[in-house]
């Protein structure tokens, strides 16, 4: 089944839908702060799906794309940041759609993206990967694992779907926590019912990923919320500052990074 969407340029070229037949899978949350961010603000969260980078977490908040105009000519839509250049195209495939990107920098110029996708989920979801793939878990998730954790880490390790005894591959009801995850591979592959999203990223030379934030009523303290995200990522960690030694892309002396996501309405292998 063939997948449309819809992105609003104004508004950071944020994704508003993306839809297979009746399903629609962007999750939203009205907040009319999002339409009058600008560069510095902090990050409003109205759902959908965010283009973030050069970091997610961190300075700038969800990045530097999110909070300004993009502009469109053809099938090309782009934003022109104070360090780099963002475009990306879209195609329609049999099943789904393949966006390419192209980000335009100084060579050595290190960024983590992210396709910062909320779905709108049911209790009932499953997110599928290869079992065994190595997965970091963040400091929030603390109190959940098996064991304590290690002074200082910005990150512990473990095997999907259970990192650190921490069973992360079902969403369920909301009990409090929100977590983030990021996987090292670059497909997964969403259940729910009898509805699948496939989603994966391709970079030649750069490090990929797919994160996984799942807040089931656990975030923000003040007034939290569910929400859960399938992030498909250039770079393996939030924060552009805890990036060490290939955890974020890195432009080589082309001056560009090309990158390619996938989605599709169906899932072949996972």
């Amino acid at each position: 089944m063939p997948l449309a969407f819809t992105t609003d340029p104004a508004h950071g070229g944020r994704w508003t839908s993306l839809r297979a037949g009746d399903r629609e899978w962007l999750w939203h949350r009205p907040d009319l702060a999002r339409s009058s961010a600008t560069p510095g603000d902090a990050f409003v969260d109205a759902g959908g799906l965010e283009e973030c980078v050069p970091t997610v977490r961190g300075t700038p908040d969800h990045g530097d794309a999110w909070s300004r105009p993009w502009s469109r000519e053809g099938d090309t839509e782009r934003v022109d940041c104070d360090a780099f250049t963002l475009a990306r195209t879209a195609r329609a495939t049999g099943d789904g759609l393949e966006v390419d990107y192209t980000l335009l920098a100084d060579p050595g110029y290190r960024f983590v993206w992210a396709a910062h996708a909320l779905l709108d989920l049911s209790e009932r979801a499953e997110l599928r990967a290869a079992t065994g793939t190595l997965t970091r878990i963040f400091p929030e998730a603390s109190p959940l694992l098996d064991a304590p954790w290690p002074d200082g880490a910005a990150w512990v390790e473990g095997d999907w779907p259970t990192p650190c005894g921490l069973r992360l591959n079902r969403f369920g009801p909301q009990d409090g926590t929100a977590i983030g995850a990021v996987l090292a591979d670059s497909r997964v592959c969403v259940h729910d019912g009898t509805d699948q999203l496939a989603l994966a990223v391709e970079a030649e030379g750069q490090p990929v990923s797919v994160a996984l934030w799942r807040n089931l009523g656990g975030f923000p303290a003040a007034a939290p919320y569910r929400s859960t995200g399938i992030e498909p990522m250039l770079g393996r960690t939030f924060d552009l500052a805890e990036a060490g030694p290939g955890d974020a892309a890195c432009v080589p002396r082309s001056g560009q990074v090309r990158w390619r996501l996938t989605l599709a309405a169906g899932c072949r292998c996972l």
